[in-house]
């Protein structure tokens, strides 16, 4: 799952943070032309075409056994599709300006959905079956039982279903419709040039500059920003235009009751738990932002802020380079202090080539963990610099990485989480990670730095992706008025900034060009509230581990094992928590408040 977008921090790789690793993809395919890929890639065409002759037109008619066998062919297609993918797009990952890793990727992508065409029906045809039959099968086999969630995920798309045609036709123009307008997006934003006191930078350097010490670097990078997401406003404008208007075209027709409702259903969460989320995080705003920034305000000993200082470090804040190995023992004690089976996991990422950490032209910014297939094991891309916040990147991505291997035993179709839940180890390893930190501080100084960055982080994850989440809303309820100019999108921008922000800053002409680079907007509609979901249940979670509840940590690792086999709601029970209920938000979010007291505390 990709990080959330604090804005982005990255290269200028000069330094040195010792040994960085790269990634060993030879665990996936030895190379773009090796044999096994090309046997697979045959394989899976021939395999699609089987599968369609062998069950088209009789998914209705099979007993028990015959359904098992159907979805474990169904399931093998899957893992290996998702193998091929997973080489190609790591591949791309790593040097997104090579035009023969691009075009092996797309020839890829051409390749499955040609293979996988065939297999359209299956999902529809599951749909058609009446309920009292598959609960009959689902009784008839416990095998058959185990896939139910599957089932029950494909069959909350029925009332949403087009015709067979239409579905068909969706999936095979697929690679020119949403996937074409993400590959230029891509492209063009790995292609900006910003211009720094004479350096040519990309995105991801220039971004990283917004959190210089020294203002005026600050000032320059935002000031750059602005200026090349302003001469690129109208491509991106289309961009958001286009994707806005396919997706409301699509919802349409599929009779969706909202912009929102499909990632609802994919996210297997009731949209009033969205909803209860959401209020709550914006009912916060003037507790936790506004308070927040109006301290950092004063810190900075400033009249005003400008949105170039929102990232800004303290001017207590010692600048430090972390190397690579010290982060690596940094993250490794916070985990096996919580237990020694987490820190086991997590060994082979760094001694198996499972990590890619170092900037390098060309690579993707940012940082994810990428689950490849469940019989492989995930990647972890980082863009590491040496900072703090790196550390706690790290902690991020590798607690993903374990949730990933910890899931994997469910097999391909119920190892996946969905994204409300996706965060849950991440942001729990990075949360063990800044208590071990906490604890080690030597001073109060230190104590500040630490508990104001981690408010920050959580003022980036909560308050900002909701603002976010508000942004999108306003942006597809608008589209569906008629085509959107660059300065509708920028007033839409602008007016979730002032409200999620509050008084303490002013916002420079230009600003409200900045939607233009987070890709989450264009690459997943409404993904963002994931994050705010994913850092409330930490939080209620984490109160439940302070509170010392016996068996937690195996507690813990029962519900990563789970993958995307149980509901939020099964999984959250034996920690007496429930996501439906608006006081578990609170909870969440009062974590949240009480750092930042301890932060008005210390100005006293």
């Amino acid at each position: 799952m990709m990080h959330p977008v604090f804005d982005a921090r990255d290269p200028a790789a000069a330094k040195d943070f010792g040994d960085l690793p790269e990634w060993d993809l030879s665990d996936l395919y030895p190379s773009e032309d090796a044999p096994e890929l090309v046997r697979d890639r045959d394989w899976l065409a021939k395999a699609c075409a089987d599968f369609a002759a062998t069950y088209e037109g009789k998914l209705a008619e099979l007993d028990a056994d015959g359904m098992l066998a159907c979805v474990h062919a169904y399931e093998r297609i899957d893992t290996i599709a998702g193998r091929i993918m997973s080489f190609a797009g790591l591949r791309y990952y790593q040097n997104t300006t090579d035009p023969q890793r691009a075009k092996f990727m797309s020839d890829c992508q051409d390749a499955i959905t040609v293979a996988t065409t065939p297999l359209v029906f299956f999902s529809l045809e599951i749909n058609r079956i009446p309920d009292a039959r598959l609960d009959a099968l689902f009784e008839a086999n416990a095998d058959l039982a185990r896939y139910r969630p599957v089932f029950d995920r494909l069959r909350a798309m029925r009332p949403h279903q087009l015709s067979d045609e239409l579905e068909k036709f969706l999936h095979d123009q697929s690679t020119v419709g949403a996937a074409a307008w993400n590959r230029l997006f891509d492209e063009t934003i790995a292609g900006l040039a910003f211009d720094i006191d004479g350096e040519e930078m990309g995105i991801e350097a220039t971004l990283n500059l917004l959190t210089d010490p020294d203002r005026s670097q600050r000032e320059k990078a935002a000031k750059e920003l602005a200026r090349v997401f302003g001469r690129n406003v109208a491509l991106f404008a289309r961009v958001h235009n286009t994707l806005a208007k396919e997706k409301e075209i699509e919802d349409r027709w599929r009779k969706m009751p909202t912009p929102q409702t499909g990632r609802h259903l994919s996210n297997h969460v009731e949209p009033e738990v969205v909803e209860a989320l959401r209020n709550a995080v914006v009912a916060a705003y003037p507790r936790l932002s506004h308070r927040y920034y109006e301290l950092k305000r004063k810190w900075l000993g400033l009249d005003r802020m400008q949105v170039w200082d929102r990232n800004a470090p303290l001017p207590m804040e010692e600048p430090r380079t972390i190397r690579w190995d010290r982060a690596r023992e940094m993250v490794m004690d916070a985990y096996t202090d919580f237990s020694p089976r987490m820190a086991e996991l997590t060994t082979p990422f760094f001694e198996k080539g499972w990590i890619d950490a170092a900037v390098k032209p060309g690579k993707a910014p940012g940082a994810f963990a990428h689950p490849t297939v469940t019989e492989v094991h995930p990647y972890v891309m980082l863009n590491y610099l040496g900072k703090p916040r790196d550390v706690m990147t790290l902690a991020h991505e590798l607690g993903h990485g374990v949730h990933q291997v910890l899931a994997a035993d469910q097999g391909e179709l119920l190892a996946s989480t969905p994204l409300t839940l996706a965060e849950t180890a991440s942001v729990f390893g990075e949360m063990l990670t800044f208590r071990k930190l906490l604890a080690a501080a030597k001073t109060p100084a230190e104590k500040k730095v630490l508990l104001a960055g981690k408010v920050e982080d959580m003022i980036n994850t909560v308050v900002r992706q909701i603002a976010f989440y508000d942004f999108e809303c306003k942006l597809h309820a608008a589209r569906r008025n008629g085509e959107l100019t660059p300065d509708d999108i920028n007033a839409l921008w602008m007016s979730v900034q002032a409200e999620s922000l509050g008084d303490a800053f002013d916002f420079m002409d230009g600003y409200e060009t900045f939607w233009a680079y987070i890709p989450h907007f264009v690459h997943s509609p409404f993904y963002v509230y994931a994050y705010a979901f994913g850092d409330g249940l930490v939080n209620a979670l984490y109160a439940v581990y302070e509170e010392g509840t016996p068996g937690f940590q195996e507690k813990y690792f029962e519900m990563l094992k789970a993958g995307g086999s149980k509901h939020h709601k099964e999984l959250l029970a034996p920690f007496g928590l429930d996501a439906s209920d608006p006081a578990f938000w609170d909870k969440g979010l009062s974590m949240i408040e009480g750092f930042i007291d301890e932060l008005e505390a210390m100005e006293d």
